[in-house]
Parts: C-alpha cells; structure tokens; sequence
C-alpha cells in the first residue's frame, strides 16, 4: 500500500484554505498511486491555534469543513485529518470541552475520530487548556493492514529513551502490545536547533525497541513567533529512514509498506542542512516570509546601522520576500563613524535592496533644545544617548505607517537578555527576526553566508560592534565580551545552571553576578518587545513566564554585588 505524506503550511484560522491545501494534497495522492493520505496535526485550522478554540463559532466552522472535506474527497482515497471534537460528556465529567483529533475520511464517510492522550504543557505547549486527554490506544485496519495512530506528543514518553516518564502512559507501547503493522504520527512540533536529527533519533529508538514501522508527518511554516520545519520522515522497523521530506518547505513524498514483509520500502530520501548555520537561516527566512504574508504585508523596512544585526536581518528579508520588497533605512547621528554609512551602503549595494539616509543630527538638537531647561546641570548619559535611538524608532514607524510596510527589529538574544536595547527605540517593530539568536552565533550565520560570495562586507564582520551613542562606544564598554557573555546566557537560561555552577565553569563570579542580574531587571523591556522567532528551547516569547514585579535574584547573597546600568 502507497502512503502519501502531505507536508502542509496552513494559515491559523483560514479553515476554507485549508481545507483547499488538503484537497489539492489528496488529488496529488491520487496521481501517485497513494490509498493513504496523511496531514499535521490539526491540519483543519492550522497550529497553535490558541483561544480560537475557545470560541464556539471557531471550533462550529470545523466541523462543518470537515463534513464538507469528506463530500470532496476522491472516494477511494482515505484520509487523517487534523481536527478538534467537541468532548459531549464535559458537562458531566468536569472535563474540558474538546479532544485534540484526527478523523479518518474514506468513502464520503468520518469512519473514526482518534483523540490525542498526552497533553503537553511545557514551554509554548498549553494543550490542557482547552482539551481533555484520550484515554484509549487509537488504531484502525486499512486493506488489511493494522494502523495505530498517534498525535505529535504521543511519541515523547519513551522512559527508555528519556530516562524517565512525563506521563503516565506510552501510547507507542500501547499500540505494541495490540500488535498493529504500522504506526503514524501526525504532529506540529516547532523548530529549534537540532531538533529534526533529534527527533529522528528518538523515533529511531522507539521503531528499534518495538519493532514497529513508523510514518511521521509534521507540519511546515511558521505562525506567530514559531517555526516548524516539516522534515517529515518514515522508519522501518529496523530503525532505518526510509523517507524523509523536505525542511522548512511544503512537500508530499510516498512511502510504499510492503504487506508481505510488514514493513515500509526505501523511498526518497531528501538530505538534511550540512550545519546549524544553514538550518538556522532556513528558519528563519521562513519565519519572515510566512509572518509578512499571513499578516498581509508584501514589504518591510528595518534600519541599517552598519552593523553585523542589521545586515544579517536585511540579508534574511532579502531572501524571504525578494529585494525589491526590503528599505533600507540609514539614520546617522554626529557620533556615527564614517564606515557605520559606507558599510551599510555597501551591504545594500550587496542585496539589491533600496537604501535611503535620513541623518537624526538636526533632531537630536531639537530635543536637547526643548530638555535644556529641565536637564540643566545634569551630566550627560543614558537618557541622551537613548534619545538618538527613539529618534530612529520614530521615523521607522513613521515609514512603516505610511507606506504599510512590517518594520523588523534587529536585536540579537545576547542584547535581549541583559536589556542592552532601547524601549520605543530599537526594540520598536512588528517582527524581531533574530531575537533567538546570540551574538556569536549572528557571526557564524554570517560567516557561512559569505563562504561562495562577499554578503556581508567584511568590515561589518571585523569592526568591534558598537551602539554608537557617544563618541568611541563600543559594546564592550557595558558588556562582557561576547564570547562570554553567551556563554553565561547559556549556561543560565537554557541550562538552568546556578550562578555557582557557571563559576565552577570558569567564569568571574562578579561578571556572573552582573549578567544575571541584568537578566532579571530586563524582563519588563522583553514583556513590551514585539514577537520573536523561536529557533532554541528557551526563547523569550510564548514559553518564557518570567514575573516582572520579582525580588529572587538567582545569586541574592552569593558574591558580592554592584550596581549596573544599561540603556533603557
């Protein structure tokens, strides 16, 4: 039996697109032969799709496209379709009022309804607060062949793989135990480094350990500040890929499961990224595209500053939505050196991209003017110097407002965790684009971008980065170097090291005791950032719930403490 796997983008909320994209899939199944279809997980309406759910008019259009989808599907094709099921006994259970499903469509028919039994609700997952778990093991006989079904985090609960259970039961196991042929897993499971290896890994373990053949379908494209990378794939029960579909594109590849053998053959086998760095821009280029276009913005403007964020960010947009949709926006100021302007310009000359230069001097002065009065007698600090970059953020949004494009905010993570940013200034935009990514490895994209051709002007890659707010700023003034730095980042957010840990590892306990603490007081400035794009496990959007009002300290007490500024 041919099984086709649909590899779809869907737009949150566009049920009628949607449904559009699993028909079109469906004919093409037809023509290659395929008697099994398979699509992501809530494939209907598009995932995460959050307090939509919440809405009964939302989850009523559903079910009404479903109806609709089993009347236009070829009849001699069956089909999983991602879906929500109203739960009819909440009422009396207490439970909650959907079931995270699938529906198996065959013949002008809703044969079965299957409903997810692990809810995950880590990090940006929140599932418990809208559905209620299934409790059954789910599984179907399609000509012949015995097919257990699973939803994304059902396969995650392997205690051998893991060393341990996060939830009661193992659906895997359970579908063992009834002795099915071939096991499928319809999943939305966001990008972040490594990730598609590391799946590939774990699914490895569970087909190897039960012997199983496993199909896994994974939706592709990104919705809000997640990114998901398809790289659908299939293993026979040896453990071995037998298919693998594209990364960060849609797709639809075939695997063939032979009945005689009980197993699934060789089929096409598309490479993965040769390194983190090319995995890392496919994301994020993704990001880009689909957040401008399911927002409906064709263009977008971001500043220039001359530095390595800025180009990185206009090279991502550049190949997300095409030159001719990137401004470039240049905005000296009395203290920006020389090569700040000639390397911008040379970066847009690079791309393709149109640049313009508006200079903020005479601004600045209009704002020293009309605070002379009331400053007076003071010295000069981080209120000036953040003046020049409101002064930026202001006539961004003024260009974005006027002309509709997305503005993009460049910071990196590094900046974004200790706070080295400007509230209504920098940090100003509809998109953060590189908001995941620390300085060093902003470095390493860029490096790996220029390994055929020059992108990034080689100045830009040389120069010490700086923000370029006073005369000879440079960024290690307030920062430690960023090597270190991201180190420290690491160990401490990702890791969960205590400041005693990252000591042990051999850093300075009183540059320790200044980066977490800056970490701590600039979570009010990351509450009021615009959406970033998720490319770790430990981002700061939808899965950081990080208090603002705190008095922990994670070192309180255990070295001895100074105070620090940064621009606000």
């Amino acid at each position: 039996m041919k099984i086709a796997i649909a590899q779809l983008n869907p737009t949150i909320g566009d049920i009628p697109g949607n449904v559009q994209k699993i028909l079109e899939a469906a004919h093409q199944a037809i023509k290659s032969g395929a008697r099994l279809l398979l699509t992501p997980e809530l494939s209907l309406c598009g995932y995460p799709p959050r307090d939509l759910l919440l809405n009964p008019s939302f989850v009523s259009a559903m079910s009404m496209a479903l109806q609709q989808l089993v009347r236009d599907l070829p009849p001699e094709l069956a089909v999983l379709v991602g879906t929500v099921e109203p739960n009819t006994k909440s009422h009396i259970t207490g439970g909650k009022s959907l079931f995270n499903s699938i529906a198996l469509l065959e013949t002008g028919k809703v044969k079965q309804i299957f409903y997810k039994r692990l809810l995950p609700t880590y990090d940006v997952f929140d599932e418990d607060r809208y559905f209620e778990p299934g409790l059954q093991p789910n599984h179907f006989i399609l000509d012949d062949i015995h097919i257990g079904v699973t939803i994304c985090e059902d396969l995650w609960n392997d205690e051998e793989f893991w060393g341990k259970r996060s939830y009661a039961v193992n659906p895997i196991a359970d579908l063992a135990i009834l002795g099915v042929d071939l096991i499928v897993n319809l999943s939305a499971s966001p990008y972040s480094v490594g990730k598609p290896q590391f799946r590939e890994s774990m699914l490895k373990h569970s087909a190897v350990r039960f012997q199983q053949p496993m199909i896994y379908v994974n939706q592709v494209g990104s919705n809000d500040d997640l990114i998901f990378d398809g790289y659908s794939f299939a293993l026979n029960g040896q453990g071995e890929i037998m298919c693998r579909a594209r990364g960060f594109e849609t797709d639809l590849v075939n695997v063939e499961f032979n009945k005689k053998q009980r197993d699934l053959e060789l089929s096409s086998l598309i490479p993965e990224c040769e390194s983190e760095e090319e995995e890392v821009w496919q994301a994020l280029v993704l990001g880009v595209k689909d957040y401008a276009l399911k927002c409906r913005f064709s263009k977008v403007v971001l500043g220039l500053s001359g530095g390595v964020d800025s180009a990185l960010v206009a090279a991502i947009a550049t190949a997300a939505l095409g030159k001719e949709n990137v401004l470039g926006v240049l905005m000296p100021s009395p203290y920006s050196s020389e090569h700040s302007v000639s390397d911008a310009l040379a970066l847009g000359k690079n791309l393709g991209i149109e640049t313009t230069v508006l200079p903020i001097g005479e601004l600045m002065q209009g704002f020293d003017n009309s605070l002379a009065e009331l400053f007076a007698g003071t010295e000069f600090g981080i209120a000036e110097e953040n003046i020049q970059s409101r002064i930026r953020g202001n006539l961004l949004m003024a260009i974005a407002n006027k002309f509709g494009y997305l503005l993009l905010s460049t910071g990196n993570k590094s900046e974004m965790a200790v706070g080295y940013c400007t509230l209504y200034g920098d940090m100003n935009g509809g998109l953060a684009v590189i908001a995941d990514v620390p300085k060093t490895r902003v470095y390493k994209i860029c490096q790996w971008l220029n390994r055929n051709d020059e992108i990034i002007p080689q100045n830009i890659l040389t120069k010490a980065p700086s923000a370029e707010l006073k005369p000879g700023q440079v960024d290690q003034d307030s920062l430690p170097a960023y090597e270190i730095l991201d180190d420290i980042l690491q160990r401490f957010i990702h890791d969960h090291e205590s400041a005693a840990q990252i000591v042990e590892a051999g850093h300075d306990p009183i540059i320790v005791d200044r980066v977490i603490q800056m970490v701590a007081r600039a979570e009010f400035k990351r509450r009021q950032a615009p959406p970033g794009l998720k490319i770790t496990d430990r981002a700061f959007g939808t899965g950081w719930r990080m208090p603002i009002a705190s008095s922990w300290v994670a070192i309180k007490n255990a070295y001895q403490t100074r105070p620090i500024s940064t621009p606000s």
